[in-house]
């Protein structure tokens, strides 16, 4: 029955539920008790602070929030909350992107009030949605090219 076990070590040389070989059995030795632990890669930053954005993810996300509003004002305000924190650039632009989603929605909500009115202003309501694609598509062209851009008629509501 011995050839079918092969000797365990002593019961007091590994504490129980560990998978650690002992030292007398060639493992490794463990560090003393409260030494420091051995680091690996970048040391993280403490917990709830921001992680910055690199190069390439400011781009896409500062775009996302200029292209991202062709869907309407919540993708730059989502993305303005979420990483304005972490990117003055990408909360810079989400923030622009987002004042101007609100001025053309206040020109939807005054065109739809003016067709009421006055019949045959549909094309308004559909003059507006152009122009908010055209100088979105402008947007994300700009901040892909690492600029900064300015929508050339924007309410200033968000500060």
């Amino acid at each position: 029955m011995s050839d079918l076990h092969p000797p365990q070590p002593p019961a007091d040389d590994v504490p129980p539920g560990s998978s650690q070989v002992p030292p007398q059995f060639g493992g490794p030795t463990p560090p003393p008790y409260g030494s420091p632990q051995p680091q690996y890669g970048a040391p993280t930053p403490p917990y709830g602070a921001p992680v910055p954005l690199d190069d390439a993810q400011t781009r896409q996300w500062a775009g996302l929030a200029h292209l991202g509003g062709i869907l309407g004002f919540l993708p730059p305000l989502i993305i303005w909350l979420v990483y304005r924190e972490r990117s003055a650039f990408v909360g810079q632009e989400a923030r622009k992107a987002l004042n101007f989603q609100i001025t053309v929605l206040i020109g939807y909500v005054a065109a739809s009030i003016l067709n009421n009115i006055i019949p045959f202003l549909g094309l308004l309501n559909f003059a507006i949605w152009v122009t908010a694609i055209v100088f979105s598509i402008q947007g994300y062209q700009a901040v892909q090219r690492g600029q900064a851009y300015k929508y050339p008629f924007s309410l200033d509501l968000i500060k």
